[in-house]
């Protein structure tokens, strides 16, 4: 059940990040980047990576909320609680 809910959080947000990454960085340059009034001596590559790694740091959090409000998901019930949601 612990890994079943992993991946229930984990894949739509990597999937999200996805799309995400590729829409912020088609329209923004990394080279354009200014954090705190200076430039990141990062290559560009590194600035897409670690910017996909906060974008799918913010899905995972918005996905692992999603999967605990859900009524009937709770690590500490009987094994087959999750039966109804597939």
């Amino acid at each position: 059940m612990k890994y079943r809910l992993f991946i229930w959080i984990m894949w739509p947000s990597f999937l999200v990040s996805i799309l995400a990454e590729g829409l912020l960085f088609s329209l923004i340059h990394p080279s354009e980047l200014l954090f705190f009034g200076h430039r990141p001596n990062i290559s560009d590559e590194g600035i897409y990576t670690i910017g996909f790694f906060i974008i799918w740091i913010f899905c995972s959090i918005s996905s692992a909320l999603t999967v605990y409000i859900l009524p009937g998901i709770c690590p500490g019930t009987a094994k087959d609680s999750d039966q109804g949601l597939i």
